[in-house]
This record gives C-alpha cells, structure tokens and sequence, in this order.
C-alpha cells in the first residue's frame, strides 16, 4: 500500500472525484460499444484500451454530441451539481469534465498513482504468458505490444552477421503507421494485398499492416535468379488474378517486375515499394472477426496450379496453439531461422508461432542459408537457438557442403528440436546429420520430422517432444504389389518409411480407400483429416474446393498409413508410379541417383508416363548433370549407372532417360520438384530440357504484358466515353428535374418527379437497382428510416426504389448548396448541425418532433462515408428519435454503389445495386441503454445484408439473419 503524506483534502477529494468519474465514462463506454458488465466483481478485459484523463472522447471513444449530453445527465447525477452545458460542450477529454467539476479547487496533480515496479511488467523466466483470449491476429499484437512493448521479438541478421533488432512495441507502433499509410491510399478490409519482399523489417511491418486494415496478406516469392524469370511470371500473375490482388507490395530493385506483373493484372491497381507507404496516425487496428480471411496462402504448385489457401484467424490460432502445446513452448526458447516467408513452414511456424507466444525470433536470408549454410548454425550457437525447422535438402546441404573450419566455433547443444519437414524425409539424411553434428553437441533426439500442410494451416502430426527419428522398417514387396506395411525380419528387402508422429489436438485423422472407406492399420490409403485448423476451401476455385472436400474431412493428395497410432507417409498420390501392378514412390530413386558422381543433387525427377498401348506406366528419369554435352563416354557410364539404381530398385530399368542441364527441372518457389510440370515439359520439348535463353524469356515476357497494356488502354478510353455519356445524361435530367420542383412545395409530386429522372439517369450508366424485402414497411407513416452510406449514388438509388417520399436527414451544410440544398427542401430534407453541441441537441429535439407529427425520416448514421468498404460506427441520433417517439426502425442495406462509384471517382461503373428493406425493429425503451441497444440491433441487421466488414468492432446483439434472395420484389 502507498503512504501518502503531504497531501491535502483537496487533493485527496480530487483523486476520488477522478476515479468516479473515469468509471463513469468507462461504463458508458462498454454501454455504447456493447461490451457486457463485468460479473461477480470480475476484471474487466484487459485488452481494451485503457481510459484516461487525457482519452478523448470523439477520436477514442466515439461519443458523439448525443453520447456527451448522456454523459453530462450522469456526472451531474453522480456529484450532485449543474454543470454549465457550454463548459461541457466544450470538453475533449475527462480531464476537462474534471476541471469543470472541480474548478472552485483548481487543484494540482498531486496524488499521481506511482508507475508499477518493474519487476511486474516481467513474466517469470519459465513461464509462458500468452494471450489465450485473443480471437485474431491483430489483438495478439496488440495484447503483446501492451504488455511487453520492450521484448526483443526479430533479430534479423545481415550476410556479415550484423544483427538488427525489433522490439514487440517497435513491430507493432511501425505497422500501425504503415496501416494508416495503406487506408489512406485506399485500402480496404477485405482487400487482397500482395507482398513480394525479401526477408527484412518491412516484411514483417507490411504483413501485420494488412492485417491491420483487416486486409488479407498474399505472400509470393520475389524471383531469386534472372533464368526463373519467365516461369515467375507466369506464375504470379496466376496467383494475382486469381486472387484478385489490387495492391502489390514490392521491393524497389524489382520494380519492372513486379510493374509487368500490373499490366497482366486488370485488378491490380497499385504497385508499391515499403518506403512509398507514408506513415499515417491510426488510433487502433479495424476490428476484425475470429472467421475473417488473415491468410491467402497458395500452394507451392508440386502437383499442379497453385491454389489459394483461405486460412481465417481462427484457424492459425488454433494450429499455433496445437502446436505450442505438443512441444511444449517454454518463454525461454529462442527460434532460429532462414525459412522464406512466403511459404507456410517460415511464415507461420518460424514467424507466427513465435509472435503468440512472445518468443525471440532470429532470422536470416534463404539467399543467405543458400550460399553460407554454415550462417544458419552460427546463429544457433550465437544465441542459443533452442527451436530451428528446415526442409530435408537443407541438412543435407549442411552434411555435403560444410568443412571441419566452417564450422569453428558451432555449439548446438542448446536445440530442443530441429524439425524437418515440407518435403518427404529421407530417413539416411537425418542420420548423416544427427552424427555429423554430435560432435558439436547436437542431441540426436531434437530431429523431430513432422507432418503437414496448408490445407490445414500448418502442423498436422508431431510427435512428442525428444523422441528423435523413428523409422518403420517393412518389406518392398508388400508394399509394391498390395500396398500393406509389414513389418520387415532379418533379410527382408525393406523400405524405411518415417513416423511423422501424432495428430495435433483439435484434428482428426484417418486413412481410406479410392471408395472412401477406412482402412484397417498398416494399409496405405489416401491421409484425410479435419479439425479447427483446416481450411474452408480454396480462393475463387469452387471445382477444386468441391475435390478437396469428402463430407467434412479434407483429403491431403498423400498416401500413408497408421501403425500404433502414428501416420506414417509414403508419397504424394500424383506422384505414385503404377507400372505392371506395382506401386513406386519417386523418392528413394531420387535420392539414390543424386547421390551419383556427375548428377546435380535435388536435380532428379522420376516420373509415370502413361503407355497407351500396354496400359501400364513407363518410368521417365530425367537427371540435371554437370558432365559436360560433348563427353559422350562419361553421359553413357552415367546412365549405365541410373538404369543400374532403377533395376535394383524398380526391378526393371527407366523406359526413358534423358541427362540434361543445371535449372531445367521445373520447381515450386520451396524447391520442391513439380512431376507433372517437368514431365509434360520433357514430353512436349522431344525429351529435351534446357531453361530458355533469358533474352528470350524477356522477350516473352514483354510480349505478353504489351497485349495487356493495349487491352488496359483500351478498357481506359472505353470507361471516359462512359463517363462522358453518364455526365452528359445527368446534365440533361438534371436541368430538367431542377425546373420543375426546385420552387414547388407538393411534396408527393416532387417526388415522382425526381424519383423517375434518377431511374432514367441509373438506366443510362448501365446501373440495375434491386429491391428485395417488404416495401410495406418503407411505406408506414410511424416509422424510422436507416439505411447504411456508401456513395453519391445512394441517394439516387433510394429515391429511384422507395415507393412514398421520406425525409432525408441532411448535413446543414448541403442546405446552402446552390443545386443539391433546392432539391433536398423540395422533397422534404431536413438539415442537422454535425459542428455544434448545442445546435446538435436542439436539432435532435426538433427530429423528435417531427417524427411524432407523421414524417418518415431517413437517416444515414454513420454521417459520411468513403472509399474504403465497411460498416462504420452507427450516431446514436437515429435510435434517440426512434426511442422517444415510439416507434420502430426500418433497416435498409444498400449493397454495390460504392464498388460502382467510391468516394473521389465521378463516372459510375456498370453494375448492380440492391437494395434490402429489413424488417422493423421496435425500441424497448426511451433510456440512454435502450437507445444503445436498438443502435446496435439496427447495425446487425445492416451488417448482414450489405455485403461490407464491420469496421466499427463486434456487435454484442444477437446476429441478425441475412434476407433470403428469394424476397427480391422488383428491379428498376
């Protein structure tokens, strides 16, 4: 407890006075926002910005005039005094509210709360203190960043081994900035933002920026080598397209790039570097739901055409939380990495993973790891990495290519696990590693191989913590020709088939047949699985959702099988060999033949051809070599060498087999040998293989994107001719309509008259309106009109679909506008003051009056709007009217004006804009709680039917049913 000495009772009286009514704005605060009481004297959520003296009330807490006035009813209640209303008006914050309260004393800020000691601001060294409440990814940084805003989170090392550190609260005041950059240039929750940058701060700032805006990230491999330039292209501008991208953050050295990509894109509107986002203000992340999109993940593209993976909140947060609980996170372990962001395995296992539990991340450059392997163990050792993760070529990598003097001063007895995965696990590689590296302290139980997926966030097996590898030995024949794993005695000609342990909690796994049905243990059949993490399907690709999903459990595309609870996977299913009743996986040939004199190790393919005429599968080996194309003797002892591994192997030599130079086999971003691709790419080349020249891939490239820009050009002057006609329509209907009601006082017939030049000038800009509901309501006299705002032509689309006159509630300021303040009184408009406090009250009295004398009023209560989609916070001044007269509220959800004409565009894009008429919602009451609650009901009927996010944070309300599409009456 704090003695206090030396204080007055002045003091001591104002320091009551400033907690009571502190408390007083933070209960109408949760009031107005829906947030319920804390029950049984608990804390409330310690998520929520705190309130302050210095909190303002518009810009932080949302109070609008009506609010204020609600807050000056219950100070005075709660002290028992007037306060002077002007005094009140005036007040920004619960400091000036004070200072009105206490002004007799102007007291001094003595009896300021002492800050907490340090040692509360740190968890204890072993546990784990993690935001277990948090629903998205934006409240995990925000609970991190308040909490332990000076923990080191990213040590991003150079090639030379300098370190640049990040904190929590660095990472995240940096992405807000940038977040507040991205709204400003217009971007939208909801929208598709592409990132195509290396490993540095700005990726990690750009990604959590997106999600900031409540935005879905779409991470792509920027290109690593000009030979790949025309298979990037080619690539990415699929995964633009098809994820319907319109902004492209790109580093500045690969600006042409990423600019030829833009001319392929019709969607793509912006291409950005990190330093061309200007930092803006922005109070707090949008809000964003547990079951909002956080992730387009695609596909590496190994078996076929990349498919966007739609990865909500949740399910990253349930497969990081599975996932921390198998292998028991401690807050002392360190994650050491050089995984590329754009693949799952670094992005959400080496990033994420680390990020909800506030661990330290170190992290180096795959171009790094590529060229320096040893960088990645020093780093280990630096600063003593107790967690790492790779695929299985980079320890072997690590095996073939690093020498004793590499490796001087390496000391990994500080890993816990060295996960392998993302690509099959060749049990010999983990062996030569684990006994390499013993020396230098490696535990051989921290190789942990692990199973998983996109599809299903990330993780789906891991086994137990310190197991090490384990390995099922069983006879090749069964499994070629019956596909059961047994178990193998002395003698036997086996197969080595990893345990990739156990399903996380939260999935289910099981094998099946081609029929679906399950199959008993040591069977392989197809791996299926379900759970919280997995997917809801794929991006825009309905066919391949449809393929993905048997019932409810997702299907891998692997084959394996379960033996002691434990999955063990044989290979892909497209890549399987069925040639003569037998059953080969590509892999253990692979690697045999790359571990041949004169082969490009990883540069092996062996693949399936069908044979139309025996019905069965030719093997097709294709091999990168360094042996040079004129030494004819050593290609052919070569391929005596590869067709002696096949037959030991395959029984039977490869059908063909063709050598061919470095970089022809075609690759996912990851490494991973695409079959299908290079086989196709073999057969259609005359069993030849070479990456094309790069002049040519240049020239092709070019080629393409000059047809895009004819074909943008065109679309460009096709949509000014449409805005010339729309403006020059409008002009026409425009003069006309003003002439004849602008001076004319018959409500009703200036109606009519200006609700059929705006069908007339709707139908000109190719602009179909749809009303769906009952219009029966929108007619009754005793009611509260509410519809959202998205856009000028809002207003053109109600009085164009509404069957009787309504009376618009107007910003003042339109009421001195020489064309729109006309049209306005003449049907009936009625102006409110938005700048003054007073003016506003007086208004909202008048409102009351009018809507209890018959007039149906119309409001929009977000007050303005703009480009960027999504529902905004709802004035309380609608419902207060509603309240105080009695009568119930029509909800109206105006959906597609804005995508046809957003906030600074001036020629209308063709298109659709429905209309939904709700039904009424009546009042339960006439107090400040009962105005709240029928806001809020109000906003979840709207939320649910006008096809935009809710940017104003959840609805506490019970959810409001969508109207069904069959209510759709009429269209104009």
């Amino acid at each position: 407890m704090t003695t206090m000495t030396h204080v007055g009772q002045d003091s001591i009286r104002a320091e009551f006075a400033q907690a009571q009514l502190l408390d007083i704005v933070r209960t109408l605060s949760d009031e107005l926002h829906g947030v319920p009481p804390a029950q049984d004297g608990g804390k409330r959520n310690e998520a929520r910005a705190p309130i302050t003296p210095d909190t303002e009330f518009a810009r932080d807490l949302g109070f609008d005039s009506l609010v204020r006035a609600e807050l000056l009813t219950r100070v005075e209640q709660a002290f028992g005094t007037n306060l002077p209303v002007d005094a009140f008006a005036s007040a920004k914050t619960p400091a000036d509210v004070l200072d009105a309260l206490t002004s007799p004393m102007r007291l001094a800020t003595a009896g300021a709360c002492a800050p907490a000691p340090a040692a509360q601001a740190v968890r204890a060294a072993t546990s784990v203190d993690t935001p277990n409440v948090a629903c998205t990814w934006s409240e995990v940084m925000q609970w991190h960043a308040i909490r332990y805003p000076e923990r080191a989170h990213l040590v991003i090392l150079d090639e030379a081994g300098g370190a640049r550190r990040v904190s929590t609260g660095q990472l995240y005041r940096q992405a807000l900035l940038a977040a507040g950059g991205l709204r400003a240039l217009g971007v939208a929750p909801g929208d598709t933002i592409a990132l195509m940058l290396p490993t540095s701060v700005d990726y990690f700032v750009c990604f959590c920026a997106i999600l900031f805006c409540n935005a879905i990230p779409v991470p792509l491999y920027p290109p690593s080598h000009r030979l790949d330039l025309e298979d990037h292209m080619r690539r990415n501008v699929a995964i633009l397209a098809n994820a319907r991208v319109n902004t492209l953050i790109a580093a500045g050295e690969i600006g042409l790039i990423s600019r030829l990509l833009a001319l392929q894109v019709p969607t793509l509107r912006r291409v950005l570097s990190p330093a061309q986002i200007a930092p803006q203000p922005m109070q707090a992340p949008l809000a964003a739901r547990a079951d909002d999109i956080a992730l387009l993940q695609y596909t590496s593209g190994s078996t076929g055409t990349p498919k966007g993976v739609m990865l909500s909140h949740a399910n990253l947060l349930a497969n990081v939380r599975a996932i921390g609980e198998r292998i028991r996170v401690d807050a002392n372990d360190v994650l050491v990495s050089w995984l590329p962001l754009y693949h799952d395995m670094g992005l959400i296992g080496a990033w994420l993973a680390p990020l909800y539990f506030g661990l330290t991340l170190v992290v180096i450059s795959p171009l790094t790891f590529l060229a320096r392997p040893e960088n990645w163990l020093h780093a280990i050792a630096r600063y003593r990495g107790t967690i790492t993760a790779a695929p299985n070529f980079a320890y072997e990598r690590c095996v073939q290519r690093l020498a004793r003097g590499d490796l001087t001063g390496v000391d990994l007895s500080s890993l816990r696990f060295a996960f392998c995965g993302a690509e099959p696990v060749n049990p010999r590689t983990i062996r030569e590693f684990a006994a390499r590296f013993a020396a230098y302290g490696l535990d051989p139980n921290a190789m942990t191989p692990v199973y998983g997926l996109a599809e299903n966030t990330l993780g789906l097996t891991f086994p137990s913590p310190s197991r090490g590898l384990h390995v099922d030995r069983i006879v090749r024949a069964a499994l070629d020709q019956s596909g059961n794993a047994v178990t193998a005695l002395n003698g036997d000609d086996i197969v080595e088939v990893v345990g990739c342990g156990y399903p996380l909690d939260g999935t289910d796994l099981r094998i099946v047949d081609n029929d679906g049905r399950e199959v008993p243990t040591r069977r392989i059949g197809r791996i299926e699985f379900r759970g919280s993490s997995a997917t809801c399907g794929y991006w825009q690709n309905a066919p391949q959702t449809e393929a993905l999903f048997d019932g409810d459990w997702l299907d891998t595309g692997d084959l394996g099988y379960i033996a002691d609870g434990e999955l063990f996977v044989t290979g892909r299913v497209k890549d399987m060999i069925i040639r003569g009743g037998r059953h080969y996986f590509p892999y253990e040939l692979e690697d045999t033949i790359g571990r041949l004199p004169g082969v490009v190790h990883g540069g092996v393919a062996v693949c399936g051809a069908r044979d139309e005429l025996s019905g069965t599968e030719q093997v097709v080996i294709v091999a990168e070599t360094t042996l040079s194309s004129d030494d004819a003797d050593a290609r052919s002892r070569l391929k005596a060498r590869i067709n002696a591994a096949a037959i030991a192997l395959y029984g039977a030599p490869a059908e063909q087999l063709a050598l061919v130079p470095r970089r022809s086999i075609v690759r996912t971003p990851g490494g991973k040998i695409r079959h299908a691709a290079t086989l196709e790419r073999f057969l259609q080349s005359g069993q030849v293989l070479a990456p094309p020249a790069f002049w040519r891939q240049v020239a092709d490239t070019l080629r393409t994107s000059g047809v895009a820009l004819v074909r943008r050009q065109a679309d460009r002057a096709r949509h000014a001719a449409h805005g010339v006609r729309c403006w020059s329509v409008f002009a026409a209907i425009a003069a006309s309509v003003f002439v004849r009601i602008a001076f004319r006082h018959d409500k009703a017939r200036n109606w009519r008259i200006l609700a059929q030049g705006c069908r007339l000038f709707l139908r000109a800009a190719g602009l179909r309106v749809i009303v769906a509901g009952d219009l029966d309501g929108a007619r009754e006299p005793h009611a509260v009109i509410v519809s959202n705002h998205t856009s000028y032509l809002d207003v053109l689309a109600l009085v164009a679909a509404l069957p009787a006159p309504v009376g618009f509630v107007s910003k003042r300021e339109l009421a001195h506008h020489p064309f729109a303040g006309p049209l306005l009184r003449a049907i009936g408009a009625r102006f409110v003051e938005r700048g003054s406090y007073a003016g506003s009250l007086a208004d909202e009295a008048q409102l009351i009056e009018f809507a209890k004398a018959g007039e149906r009023l119309l409001f929009f209560p977000e007050g303005t709007f703009t480009r960027e989609a999504g529902l905004r916070a709802f004035h309380l001044g609608a419902f207060r009217c509603a309240c105080m007269s009695g009568y119930p509220v029509v909800p109206v959800a105006l959906r597609g004006a804005r995508t046809a004409m957003r906030d600074g565009e001036w020629v209308p894009r063709r298109g659709t804009i429905s209309i939904s008429v709700l039904p009424t919602i009546a009042p339960d009451g006439a107090d400040f709680a009962a105005t709240a609650r029928l806001r809020e009901r109000v906003r979840a009927a709207i939320v649910a039917n006008c096809g935009e996010p809710d940017t104003a944070g959840p609805i506490a309300s019970p959810a409001a049913s969508r109207l069904p599409a069959s209510t759709a009456t009429h269209a104009l």
